[in-house]
């Protein structure tokens, strides 16, 4: 697997300087696009990541998400993300917000969304990224989330409050 070159960007999202994945800090500020996908009965896809990643093994999270790399904005980062996570091209979505994270790591996210009306035989998903993914009514999403957060990717709670309201 090749090193990416990735947008590192100062607290005003501004890019300040490109550097190979491998060699991020915790201190470097990164910037991330993720896509909430929803369907006409209401319904989220959501994506469970691959057991293999380095972060976030094994959890649920949205439906796509990806780390934006020179030359790439947001926007155009996730229509290849959702290509190759879950093989899903031709989307339109509308832009939500961009929201900054500095917990567990260091990351501007610009969210989008997007409704797709597909069965989940339809979408291809990328192994080495996702281990599998499934439509969640909404109720059924937050009682699993308030039974078991620890199955959710870290941030989680902030992104199913951003998304449901």
């Amino acid at each position: 697997m090749k090193d990416e070159k990735i947008i590192i960007v100062n607290d005003k999202d501004r890019i300040i300087e490109y550097k190979n994945r491998s060699e991020i800090l915790k201190k470097d500020i990164y910037r991330v696009s993720g896509l909430w996908i929803k369907n006409s009965k209401g319904q989220i896809l959501l994506a469970q990541r691959a057991f293999d990643k380095k972060n976030d093994p094994g959890k649920w999270g949205p439906a796509v998400a990806g780390t934006v790399e020179e030359g790439e904005t947001y926007e155009s980062n996730i229509y290849k993300e959702a290509q190759e996570e879950i093989g899903l091209e031709g989307i339109s979505f509308s832009k939500l917000e961009k929201i900054r994270y500095s917990k567990k790591y260091n990351f501007f996210c610009q969210w989008f969304r997007a409704t797709v009306d597909k069965e989940l035989s339809f979408f291809v998903i990328q192994e080495k990224e996702v281990e599998k993914i499934k439509w969640f009514n909404t109720d059924e999403l937050q009682d699993q989330f308030k039974k078991h957060p620890e199955d959710f990717i870290w941030s989680m709670k902030d992104h199913i409050e951003l998304f449901l309201k």
